[in-house]
Protein backbone atom coordinates (compact mmCIF):
# COMPACT_ATOMS: atom_id res chain seq x y z
CA UNK A 1 0.00 0.00 0.00
CA UNK A 2 1.23 3.41 -0.50
CA UNK A 3 2.33 5.83 1.75
CA UNK A 4 -0.47 9.13 2.15
CA UNK A 5 -0.70 11.89 4.01
CA UNK A 6 -4.59 13.02 3.54
CA UNK A 7 -6.22 9.65 4.55
CA UNK A 8 -4.90 7.29 7.08
CA UNK A 9 -6.32 4.13 5.76
CA UNK A 10 -5.53 1.63 8.53
CA UNK A 11 -6.13 4.44 11.27
CA UNK A 12 -9.75 4.38 10.26
CA UNK A 13 -9.72 0.67 9.66
CA UNK A 14 -8.63 0.67 13.47
CA UNK A 15 -11.37 2.97 14.62
CA UNK A 16 -14.10 1.76 12.92
CA UNK A 17 -13.38 -1.91 14.39
CA UNK A 18 -12.92 0.15 17.92
CA UNK A 19 -16.36 1.71 17.64
CA UNK A 20 -18.04 -1.99 17.09
CA UNK A 21 -16.02 -3.74 19.80
CA UNK A 22 -16.91 -0.94 22.29
CA UNK A 23 -21.01 -1.15 21.47
CA UNK A 24 -20.87 -4.71 21.79
CA UNK A 25 -18.82 -4.07 25.32
CA UNK A 26 -21.33 -1.49 26.70
CA UNK A 27 -24.16 -3.69 25.84
CA UNK A 28 -22.14 -6.79 27.78
CA UNK A 29 -21.15 -4.00 30.60
CA UNK A 30 -25.11 -2.90 30.66
CA UNK A 31 -26.46 -6.95 30.57
CA UNK A 32 -24.40 -7.44 33.71
CA UNK A 33 -25.53 -3.97 35.29
CA UNK A 34 -29.19 -4.36 34.90
CA UNK A 35 -29.77 -7.94 35.07
CA UNK A 36 -31.10 -8.14 31.49
CA UNK A 37 -30.73 -9.34 28.24
CA UNK A 38 -33.05 -6.92 27.21
CA UNK A 39 -33.10 -3.25 27.88
CA UNK A 40 -34.49 -1.72 25.06
CA UNK A 41 -36.58 -2.56 21.84
CA UNK A 42 -33.32 -2.24 19.80
CA UNK A 43 -32.12 -5.55 21.86
CA UNK A 44 -34.78 -7.71 20.85
CA UNK A 45 -38.12 -5.91 19.42
CA UNK A 46 -40.40 -9.19 19.77
CA UNK A 47 -38.75 -10.64 23.48
CA UNK A 48 -39.84 -6.59 24.65
CA UNK A 49 -43.27 -7.71 23.56
CA UNK A 50 -43.48 -11.19 24.66
CA UNK A 51 -42.01 -10.20 27.90
CA UNK A 52 -44.11 -7.14 28.73
CA UNK A 53 -47.74 -9.66 28.09
CA UNK A 54 -46.09 -12.34 30.23
CA UNK A 55 -45.69 -9.91 32.94
CA UNK A 56 -48.85 -8.39 32.74
CA UNK A 57 -49.92 -11.65 33.21
CA UNK A 58 -48.07 -12.53 36.15
CA UNK A 59 -48.95 -8.82 38.07
CA UNK A 60 -53.04 -10.06 37.01
CA UNK A 61 -51.75 -13.67 38.90
CA UNK A 62 -50.53 -12.49 41.51
CA UNK A 63 -53.50 -10.03 42.02
CA UNK A 64 -55.85 -12.96 41.86
CA UNK A 65 -53.89 -14.58 44.46
CA UNK A 66 -54.83 -12.00 47.17
CA UNK A 67 -57.92 -11.88 45.93
CA UNK A 68 -58.80 -15.44 46.50
CA UNK A 69 -57.33 -14.75 50.07
CA UNK A 70 -59.05 -11.70 50.14
CA UNK A 71 -62.29 -13.92 49.63
CA UNK A 72 -61.43 -16.86 51.77
CA UNK A 73 -61.00 -13.57 54.56
CA UNK A 74 -64.39 -12.61 54.11
CA UNK A 75 -65.93 -16.33 54.28
CA UNK A 76 -63.79 -17.01 57.04
CA UNK A 77 -65.45 -14.06 58.74
CA UNK A 78 -68.88 -14.61 57.55
CA UNK A 79 -68.59 -18.32 58.77
CA UNK A 80 -67.35 -17.17 62.41
CA UNK A 81 -70.31 -15.21 62.85
CA UNK A 82 -72.71 -18.86 61.40
CA UNK A 83 -70.91 -20.73 63.85
CA UNK A 84 -72.22 -18.39 66.89
CA UNK A 85 -75.76 -18.71 65.19
CA UNK A 86 -75.26 -22.21 65.32
CA UNK A 87 -74.19 -22.24 68.91
CA UNK A 88 -77.36 -20.04 69.74
CA UNK A 89 -79.78 -22.65 67.74
CA UNK A 90 -78.62 -25.61 69.22
CA UNK A 91 -78.98 -23.88 72.61
CA UNK A 92 -82.60 -22.47 71.88
CA UNK A 93 -83.48 -26.24 70.98
CA UNK A 94 -82.37 -27.06 74.58
CA UNK A 95 -84.69 -24.34 76.00
CA UNK A 96 -87.96 -25.36 73.42
CA UNK A 97 -86.87 -28.98 74.62
CA UNK A 98 -86.97 -28.22 78.68
CA UNK A 99 -90.37 -25.74 77.77
CA UNK A 100 -92.06 -28.87 76.20
CA UNK A 101 -91.83 -31.12 79.48
CA UNK A 102 -95.44 -30.85 81.78
CA UNK A 103 -92.99 -30.26 84.79
CA UNK A 104 -92.52 -26.53 84.03
CA UNK A 105 -95.60 -23.91 84.79
CA UNK A 106 -96.19 -21.11 82.92
CA UNK A 107 -93.84 -18.82 84.96
CA UNK A 108 -91.17 -21.68 84.21
CA UNK A 109 -92.02 -21.52 80.42
CA UNK A 110 -91.81 -17.76 80.63
CA UNK A 111 -88.65 -17.82 82.19
CA UNK A 112 -87.41 -19.96 79.44
CA UNK A 113 -88.89 -17.74 77.04
CA UNK A 114 -86.77 -14.63 77.87
CA UNK A 115 -83.93 -16.49 76.86
CA UNK A 116 -85.09 -18.14 73.84
CA UNK A 117 -86.29 -14.32 72.71
CA UNK A 118 -83.37 -13.04 73.56
CA UNK A 119 -81.34 -15.44 71.07
CA UNK A 120 -83.57 -14.80 68.58
CA UNK A 121 -82.65 -11.21 69.03
CA UNK A 122 -78.64 -11.89 68.96
CA UNK A 123 -79.17 -13.86 65.60
CA UNK A 124 -80.56 -10.93 63.96
CA UNK A 125 -78.05 -8.81 65.31
CA UNK A 126 -75.23 -10.96 64.12
CA UNK A 127 -76.97 -11.08 60.45
CA UNK A 128 -76.87 -7.35 60.91
CA UNK A 129 -74.14 -5.98 61.84
CA UNK A 130 -71.68 -8.76 60.45
CA UNK A 131 -69.06 -6.65 58.03
CA UNK A 132 -65.89 -7.29 56.14
CA UNK A 133 -64.36 -4.18 54.89
CA UNK A 134 -67.49 -2.15 55.54
CA UNK A 135 -69.68 -4.21 53.89
CA UNK A 136 -72.70 -6.40 55.51
CA UNK A 137 -72.25 -9.77 54.13
CA UNK A 138 -75.20 -11.50 55.86
CA UNK A 139 -77.41 -8.84 55.56
CA UNK A 140 -77.84 -6.51 52.28
CA UNK A 141 -81.16 -4.98 54.07
CA UNK A 142 -79.70 -2.31 57.07
CA UNK A 143 -80.27 1.14 56.24
CA UNK A 144 -77.15 3.57 55.81
CA UNK A 145 -75.20 -0.03 55.38
CA UNK A 146 -72.95 -0.34 52.17
CA UNK A 147 -73.77 -4.90 50.93
CA UNK A 148 -72.42 -7.12 48.64
CA UNK A 149 -74.00 -7.15 45.00
CA UNK A 150 -77.70 -7.95 44.81
CA UNK A 151 -81.45 -6.37 44.90
CA UNK A 152 -82.71 -5.25 48.75
CA UNK A 153 -84.60 -8.29 49.97
CA UNK A 154 -83.89 -10.87 46.97
CA UNK A 155 -82.25 -12.69 49.84
CA UNK A 156 -79.27 -14.28 47.31
CA UNK A 157 -76.95 -12.30 46.35
CA UNK A 158 -73.91 -13.39 43.82
CA UNK A 159 -70.67 -12.52 45.27
CA UNK A 160 -68.00 -12.33 42.31
CA UNK A 161 -63.99 -13.27 43.26
CA UNK A 162 -61.82 -12.57 40.70
CA UNK A 163 -59.43 -15.41 40.50
CA UNK A 164 -57.71 -14.81 36.81
CA UNK A 165 -55.12 -11.99 35.33
CA UNK A 166 -58.24 -11.75 33.04
CA UNK A 167 -61.91 -10.55 32.71
CA UNK A 168 -64.66 -11.89 34.09
CA UNK A 169 -62.64 -14.89 35.33
CA UNK A 170 -64.62 -15.29 38.36
CA UNK A 171 -65.64 -17.47 41.37
CA UNK A 172 -69.38 -17.25 42.55
CA UNK A 173 -71.02 -17.52 45.25
CA UNK A 174 -74.58 -17.23 46.53
CA UNK A 175 -74.51 -16.17 49.87
CA UNK A 176 -78.33 -15.79 51.52
CA UNK A 177 -79.84 -13.29 53.75
CA UNK A 178 -79.54 -13.96 57.31
CA UNK A 179 -82.47 -11.39 58.65
CA UNK A 180 -85.69 -11.99 59.68
CA UNK A 181 -87.45 -9.04 57.57
CA UNK A 182 -89.58 -6.30 59.04
CA UNK A 183 -92.81 -5.06 57.92
CA UNK A 184 -95.93 -6.95 56.16
CA UNK A 185 -96.32 -8.30 52.69
CA UNK A 186 -98.55 -6.24 50.37
CA UNK A 187 -101.63 -6.48 49.51
CA UNK A 188 -103.40 -6.34 46.51
CA UNK A 189 -104.97 -7.62 43.64
CA UNK A 190 -102.45 -9.41 41.09
CA UNK A 191 -101.96 -7.53 37.55
CA UNK A 192 -104.44 -9.02 34.84
CA UNK A 193 -104.18 -9.76 31.59
CA UNK A 194 -107.42 -9.93 30.15
CA UNK A 195 -107.39 -12.16 27.31
CA UNK A 196 -111.00 -11.47 26.24
CA UNK A 197 -109.86 -7.98 25.32
CA UNK A 198 -107.33 -8.95 22.84
CA UNK A 199 -106.39 -11.20 20.14
CA UNK A 200 -103.00 -13.56 20.42
CA UNK A 201 -103.34 -15.78 17.36
CA UNK A 202 -100.47 -15.74 15.60
CA UNK A 203 -98.68 -14.13 17.84
CA UNK A 204 -94.90 -15.36 19.01
CA UNK A 205 -92.96 -12.06 19.93
CA UNK A 206 -93.76 -10.22 22.75
CA UNK A 207 -92.95 -7.58 25.70
CA UNK A 208 -93.65 -7.92 29.22
CA UNK A 209 -92.65 -5.32 31.91
CA UNK A 210 -92.51 -6.10 35.38
CA UNK A 211 -92.90 -3.59 38.10
CA UNK A 212 -90.78 -4.63 41.25
CA UNK A 213 -92.50 -5.55 44.13
CA UNK A 214 -90.53 -3.45 46.98
CA UNK A 215 -91.35 0.16 47.20
CA UNK A 216 -88.95 2.51 44.89
CA UNK A 217 -87.92 -0.06 43.10
CA UNK A 218 -87.20 -0.48 38.81
CA UNK A 219 -89.38 -2.19 36.34
CA UNK A 220 -87.48 -4.77 34.33
CA UNK A 221 -88.94 -5.14 30.61
CA UNK A 222 -88.50 -8.54 29.08
CA UNK A 223 -88.59 -9.16 25.27
CA UNK A 224 -88.97 -12.81 24.51
CA UNK A 225 -89.86 -15.00 21.50
CA UNK A 226 -92.07 -18.44 21.69
CA UNK A 227 -90.91 -20.90 20.08
CA UNK A 228 -93.99 -21.27 18.05
CA UNK A 229 -96.63 -18.90 17.95
CA UNK A 230 -100.33 -18.99 20.27
CA UNK A 231 -102.67 -20.98 18.29
CA UNK A 232 -105.91 -20.30 17.17
CA UNK A 233 -107.77 -18.31 20.39
CA UNK A 234 -106.26 -17.76 23.52
CA UNK A 235 -109.39 -17.01 24.85
CA UNK A 236 -109.88 -20.63 24.83
CA UNK A 237 -109.46 -22.76 28.25
CA UNK A 238 -106.73 -24.66 26.08
CA UNK A 239 -104.63 -22.21 24.58
CA UNK A 240 -105.19 -19.75 27.53
CA UNK A 241 -103.46 -22.50 29.65
CA UNK A 242 -101.06 -22.95 26.83
CA UNK A 243 -100.06 -19.57 26.59
CA UNK A 244 -99.92 -18.97 30.99
CA UNK A 245 -97.27 -21.73 30.80
CA UNK A 246 -95.55 -20.83 28.01
CA UNK A 247 -95.57 -17.34 29.67
CA UNK A 248 -94.05 -18.15 32.66
CA UNK A 249 -91.45 -20.50 31.36
CA UNK A 250 -90.00 -17.26 29.51
CA UNK A 251 -90.16 -15.21 32.38
CA UNK A 252 -88.84 -17.77 35.31
CA UNK A 253 -85.77 -18.51 32.91
CA UNK A 254 -84.50 -15.05 33.35
CA UNK A 255 -82.40 -14.68 36.19
CA UNK A 256 -83.49 -12.73 39.12
CA UNK A 257 -87.35 -13.90 38.25
CA UNK A 258 -87.80 -17.66 38.50
CA UNK A 259 -90.23 -17.43 41.21
CA UNK A 260 -92.67 -14.94 39.41
CA UNK A 261 -96.03 -16.74 39.38
CA UNK A 262 -98.17 -16.58 36.22
CA UNK A 263 -101.27 -18.40 36.06
CA UNK A 264 -104.37 -18.43 34.08
CA UNK A 265 -107.72 -17.73 35.74
CA UNK A 266 -110.71 -17.83 33.55
CA UNK A 267 -110.13 -15.63 30.51
CA UNK A 268 -107.52 -13.46 32.56
CA UNK A 269 -103.58 -14.18 33.01
CA UNK A 270 -102.73 -13.48 36.77
CA UNK A 271 -98.95 -12.22 37.61
CA UNK A 272 -97.81 -12.09 41.39
CA UNK A 273 -94.12 -12.34 42.79
CA UNK A 274 -92.92 -15.25 44.96
CA UNK A 275 -94.64 -14.14 48.54
CA UNK A 276 -98.13 -13.46 46.44
CA UNK A 277 -97.89 -10.03 45.84
CA UNK A 278 -99.35 -7.95 43.21
CA UNK A 279 -96.96 -6.88 40.21
CA UNK A 280 -97.83 -3.64 38.07
CA UNK A 281 -97.14 -4.74 34.58
CA UNK A 282 -97.71 -4.36 30.81
CA UNK A 283 -98.12 -6.61 27.92
CA UNK A 284 -97.54 -6.60 24.16
CA UNK A 285 -97.24 -8.87 21.58
CA UNK A 286 -96.47 -8.73 17.97
CA UNK A 287 -96.93 -11.85 15.28
CA UNK A 288 -94.46 -13.12 13.32
CA UNK A 289 -94.59 -11.04 10.30
CA UNK A 290 -93.97 -7.78 12.52
CA UNK A 291 -97.61 -6.61 13.14
CA UNK A 292 -99.49 -5.67 16.31
CA UNK A 293 -101.29 -8.38 18.07
CA UNK A 294 -102.30 -6.91 20.87
CA UNK A 295 -102.22 -3.54 22.94
CA UNK A 296 -101.47 -2.84 26.34
CA UNK A 297 -104.86 -1.37 26.63
CA UNK A 298 -105.83 -5.17 27.16
CA UNK A 299 -104.06 -5.28 30.84
CA UNK A 300 -105.17 -3.90 33.83
CA UNK A 301 -103.66 -3.51 37.61
CA UNK A 302 -105.36 -2.63 40.63
CA UNK A 303 -101.94 -1.27 42.10
CA UNK A 304 -99.40 1.20 39.84
CA UNK A 305 -96.37 -0.26 38.09
CA UNK A 306 -93.08 0.00 40.43
CA UNK A 307 -95.14 0.61 44.02
CA UNK A 308 -96.40 -1.21 46.73
CA UNK A 309 -100.28 -1.25 48.05
CA UNK A 310 -100.65 1.57 50.69
CA UNK A 311 -99.28 0.50 53.69
CA UNK A 312 -96.81 -2.32 52.40
CA UNK A 313 -93.85 -1.88 53.69
CA UNK A 314 -90.20 -4.37 53.82
CA UNK A 315 -90.56 -7.56 51.37
CA UNK A 316 -88.66 -9.43 53.24
CA UNK A 317 -90.78 -10.15 56.10
CA UNK A 318 -91.58 -13.38 53.38
CA UNK A 319 -88.45 -14.26 51.46
CA UNK A 320 -88.18 -17.02 50.50
CA UNK A 321 -84.70 -16.91 49.55
CA UNK A 322 -83.74 -16.55 52.75
CA UNK A 323 -82.04 -18.65 55.33
CA UNK A 324 -84.49 -17.68 58.01
CA UNK A 325 -87.48 -18.13 56.12
CA UNK A 326 -90.69 -20.69 55.51
CA UNK A 327 -90.28 -23.17 58.34
CA UNK A 328 -87.21 -21.87 59.16
CA UNK A 329 -88.51 -18.37 60.83
CA UNK A 330 -87.66 -18.20 64.23
CA UNK A 331 -88.26 -14.70 65.25
CA UNK A 332 -92.43 -15.03 65.28
CA UNK A 333 -91.90 -18.53 67.66
CA UNK A 334 -91.82 -18.47 71.74
CA UNK A 335 -91.89 -21.09 73.99
CA UNK A 336 -94.43 -20.05 76.42
CA UNK A 337 -96.34 -23.41 75.94
CA UNK A 338 -95.73 -26.76 75.02
CA UNK A 339 -97.36 -26.64 71.44
CA UNK A 340 -95.88 -23.41 71.01
CA UNK A 341 -92.56 -24.84 72.11
CA UNK A 342 -93.07 -27.89 70.07
CA UNK A 343 -93.50 -25.79 66.79
CA UNK A 344 -89.69 -23.95 68.15
CA UNK A 345 -88.22 -27.43 68.10
CA UNK A 346 -89.47 -28.15 64.37
CA UNK A 347 -88.33 -24.44 63.28
CA UNK A 348 -85.08 -24.40 64.89
CA UNK A 349 -84.49 -27.96 63.35
CA UNK A 350 -84.99 -26.36 60.14
CA UNK A 351 -83.13 -23.31 61.11
CA UNK A 352 -80.42 -25.37 61.78
CA UNK A 353 -80.05 -26.81 58.72
CA UNK A 354 -80.64 -24.66 56.58
CA UNK A 355 -77.42 -22.62 58.54
CA UNK A 356 -75.67 -26.29 57.85
CA UNK A 357 -75.99 -25.77 54.59
CA UNK A 358 -75.03 -22.35 54.03
CA UNK A 359 -71.98 -22.82 55.98
CA UNK A 360 -70.93 -25.86 53.79
CA UNK A 361 -71.77 -23.73 50.68
CA UNK A 362 -69.02 -21.65 52.37
CA UNK A 363 -66.75 -23.71 53.31
CA UNK A 364 -66.51 -25.39 49.68
CA UNK A 365 -66.01 -21.96 48.43
CA UNK A 366 -62.99 -21.30 50.32
CA UNK A 367 -61.58 -24.63 49.41
CA UNK A 368 -61.85 -23.65 46.22
CA UNK A 369 -60.06 -20.56 46.63
CA UNK A 370 -57.52 -21.96 48.23
CA UNK A 371 -56.76 -24.46 45.34
CA UNK A 372 -57.20 -21.93 43.11
CA UNK A 373 -54.78 -19.16 44.99
CA UNK A 374 -52.20 -21.98 44.91
CA UNK A 375 -52.46 -22.96 41.06
CA UNK A 376 -52.72 -19.51 40.47
CA UNK A 377 -49.29 -19.22 42.28
CA UNK A 378 -47.29 -21.79 40.01
CA UNK A 379 -49.05 -20.18 37.03
CA UNK A 380 -47.24 -17.63 38.25
CA UNK A 381 -44.19 -18.87 39.05
CA UNK A 382 -43.96 -20.87 35.55
CA UNK A 383 -44.74 -17.59 33.90
CA UNK A 384 -42.09 -15.84 35.47
CA UNK A 385 -39.25 -18.57 34.35
CA UNK A 386 -40.56 -18.64 30.94
CA UNK A 387 -40.00 -14.31 30.85
CA UNK A 388 -36.93 -14.99 32.38
CA UNK A 389 -35.29 -17.06 29.49
CA UNK A 390 -36.55 -14.41 26.94
CA UNK A 391 -36.01 -11.20 29.36
CA UNK A 392 -32.84 -12.38 31.74
CA UNK A 393 -28.79 -11.98 31.36
CA UNK A 394 -27.27 -15.16 30.52
CA UNK A 395 -24.28 -14.25 33.14
CA UNK A 396 -22.06 -17.13 31.63
CA UNK A 397 -22.77 -15.55 28.11
CA UNK A 398 -22.46 -12.10 29.23
CA UNK A 399 -18.87 -12.17 31.13
CA UNK A 400 -17.45 -14.41 28.48
CA UNK A 401 -18.21 -11.93 26.00
CA UNK A 402 -17.36 -9.20 28.23
CA UNK A 403 -13.59 -10.86 28.65
CA UNK A 404 -13.94 -10.56 24.82
CA UNK A 405 -14.82 -7.34 23.76
CA UNK A 406 -12.44 -5.70 26.61
CA UNK A 407 -9.69 -7.88 25.14
CA UNK A 408 -10.23 -6.88 21.36
CA UNK A 409 -10.69 -3.14 22.95
CA UNK A 410 -6.89 -3.39 24.18
CA UNK A 411 -5.52 -4.53 21.16
CA UNK A 412 -7.68 -2.06 19.06
CA UNK A 413 -6.25 0.99 20.87
CA UNK A 414 -2.62 -0.98 20.46
CA UNK A 415 -3.23 -1.58 16.50
CA UNK A 416 -4.97 2.27 16.22
CA UNK A 417 -1.57 3.94 17.87
CA UNK A 418 0.74 1.52 15.30
CA UNK A 419 -1.81 3.41 12.53
CA UNK A 420 -1.50 6.43 13.70
CA UNK A 421 2.50 6.18 13.72
CA UNK A 422 2.80 4.66 10.05
CA UNK A 423 1.66 8.48 8.94
CA UNK A 424 4.99 9.47 10.33
CA UNK A 425 7.39 7.23 8.05
CA UNK A 426 6.15 9.99 5.40
CA UNK A 427 8.40 12.43 6.84
CA UNK A 428 11.49 11.05 6.25
CA UNK A 429 11.07 11.35 2.89
CA UNK A 430 11.21 15.17 3.20
CA UNK A 431 14.64 14.97 4.61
Amino acid sequence: MSSVINTNVKSLVAQNAMNVNNRSLSSAMEQLSTGKRINSAKDDAAGLAISNKMTAQIRGLDQAVRNANDGVSMLQTAEGATIEMTNMLQRMRELAVQSANDTNTSDDRNALDLEYKQLTKEISRIASNTQWNGMNILNNTSVGVAGLAGDVGTGARNVKFQVGANADQVINVGLKDFSYGTGTPAVASEAQLNLSAITLKDAKNFSLTIGPSTSGGTATTFNFTLSSAIGADATTTAEATDFASKLSTAVNNTVGFENVSISRVGTTINIKDAQGRAIGATFSATKADGTTAVATTGVKSDIATGSLASGATDPAVANANAVFAGSARLNDTDITTQANANTAIGRVDNALKAVDKERATMGSVMNRLTYAADNLTNVSQNTSASRSQILDTDYAKATTELARTQIIQQASTAMLAQANQQSQAVLSLLK
